[in-house]
């Protein structure tokens, strides 16, 4: 049964931008350094949804967030850039249709993330389904 929930939407849309990012990023950085295309892209990302958030009026003073969430936010970013150049690098090297399922293997990685750090209880039938995601990934891996 699928999702009723407003989040399946919004996961849908992630996986589908996701794929047009590898595409798109594959064909991109032909002749470009990888990590000058990834900051060309974040400098992108940061203009658009800096008029996305003005425009849609949820644009609030970021001072009053507590440091507990800015450090969070911070970590997050981090972590953001990090993987962004890591998958930059990966499609420079390799093929979109290889790197992109391997990138998928962070399925598998928040869930166990979010078992430890976060007390989530996927059911069983959720770990199969995440365990299958990992073992997709490994069978795209062999030669």
């Amino acid at each position: 049964m699928m999702a009723s929930s407003g989040w399946f939407v919004w996961a849908l849309g992630s996986a589908v931008f996701a794929a047009l990012t590898a595409i798109f990023a594959k064909i991109g950085i032909a002749g470009v350094d990888s990590d000058l295309a990834t900051l060309i892209r974040t400098v992108v990302i940061l203009f658009v949804l800096a008029a996305f958030v003005v425009f849609t009026g949820k644009w609030s003073d970021p001072f009053q967030l507590s440091g507990r969430t800015w450090l969070f936010l911070v970590l997050s970013a981090l972590a953001t850039g990090a993987s962004w150049v890591c998958y930059f690098r990966a499609l420079k090297i390799g093929e979109a249709s290889q790197v992109a399922p391997v990138d998928k293997l962070s399925v598998l990685l928040v869930t166990v993330f979010a078992f430890t750090f976060l007390g989530e209880r996927p059911t069983l039938r959720e770990w199969a389904g995440i365990l299958l995601v990992g073992l997709g990934v490994f069978v795209l891996a062999l030669k």
